[in-house]
């Protein structure tokens, strides 16, 4: 049975400033209280549908979702349409042979970022790193201005507070639970259970995202019990 619910939902939520990490599931209980659930898939068939396979190779096997690169000149992306604009995302991932994979929200219609990249979560083996991709290395004349070797330092500049990377150990082979909670201009992630750490910065707060995907580059990466709520307009709650 396919469980996957796209459920039409305004939201806001109040921000917060970054601190240090901390163990709890502050994020789980802020969706499960305040949010209204929009997706929630087990992955338990056999068609991708309706998650789309942008760029090649996502397919569904045994219950989860795969992702491997196998076009040189991209990652593969699998993408969930889902409108928000403040919202919490969970899922499980498990790296079989791949190096890196991003959870990444876009607003296509947003002309103002590379194909219009708002939010990041950047999963590497030994660290995390959680970026704003509208104001930061996707805006158009960041990305423009980095791929100038003359310029890239000068951009990189102009990015330093755009994103944040916290270390941690991601092994392969291993089941995770990730929670990213996107509220106004502020990005949270757990990880099983525990706060990996914040980021505040502006283009978060994009008012319309419309989609959530995972890109994966190399080998193969799982995913699987993927949620996502939107939280009511009236919530002020914010994780602790």
């Amino acid at each position: 049975m396919m469980k996957c619910r796209l459920i039409a939902v305004s939201l806001f939520v109040g921000l917060m400033s970054a601190h240090a990490a901390r163990s709890d599931d502050a994020i789980l209980s802020l969706a499960t209280q305040s949010g209204t659930p929009v997706v929630d898939d087990d992955f338990t068939r056999d068609e991708i549908a309706p998650w789309q396979a942008k760029i090649p190779t996502f397919l569904i096997r045994d219950d989860v979702l795969v992702g491997r690169q196998t076009r040189d000149d991209h990652g593969a992306v699998g993408a969930i349409p889902v409108d928000y604009e403040n919202a919490v995302i969970a899922f499980r991932f498990r790296l079989e042979g791949t190096k890196t994979f991003n959870v990444v929200s876009d607003d296509k219609l947003y002309k103002g970022s590379h194909a219009g990249h708002i939010w990041r979560v950047a999963v590497a083996p030994t660290q995390i790193r959680l970026g704003d991709d509208k104001e930061g290395i996707m805006r158009n004349d960041i990305f423009e201005m980095r791929r100038d070797p003359a310029r890239k330092a000068a951009a990189d500049k102009l990015i330093e507070d755009r994103g944040a990377v916290f270390k941690r150990k991601i092994d392969q082979h291993r089941w995770y639970t990730m929670l990213i909670a996107v509220r106004g201009n502020e990005l949270t992630v757990e990880l099983d259970g525990e706060e990996v750490g914040r980021l505040t910065s502006p283009g978060i707060a994009h008012q319309t995202k419309r989609s959530v995907h995972f890109t994966v580059t190399g080998g193969d990466a799982l995913f699987d019990d993927v949620q996502v709520w939107r939280l009511p307009t009236a919530t002020t709650e914010t994780v602790p």
